[in-house]
């Protein structure tokens, strides 16, 4: 039988898979979660700073979108950095969480 289910070598091949999938799942939602940014930059400051759309955006506009945009992604930074803290702090189990 040790030749159907293989020798003791298999359980290092299985957690090397899982670190794998592990590993390609947070990639998949790195992805996702920059998509759903830039949708809702989009979607915000494109609403807030373009309220008759044209042919092509004046000065004003453009300056509006880039301040929009450089303050929604610093925002987003934040936001990302305190979750990751927050979930380290979790998972070491510290107090005052």
């Amino acid at each position: 039988m040790s030749s159907l289910f293989g020798s003791g070598g298999a359980a290092p091949d299985m957690n090397a898979r899982k670190e794998q999938m592990k590993q390609q799942i947070q990639q998949e939602l790195a992805v996702a979660n920059a998509q759903q940014l830039i949708n809702k930059i989009n979607e915000n400051c494109y609403e807030k700073c373009v309220p008759k759309p044209s042919s092509a955006l004046s000065s004003s506009e453009e300056q509006c979108l880039s301040r929009c945009m450089t303050l929604y992604m610093a925002a987003f930074d934040q936001v990302s950095k305190s979750y990751v803290a927050r979930v380290s702090k979790e998972r070491s189990g510290l107090p005052g969480v």
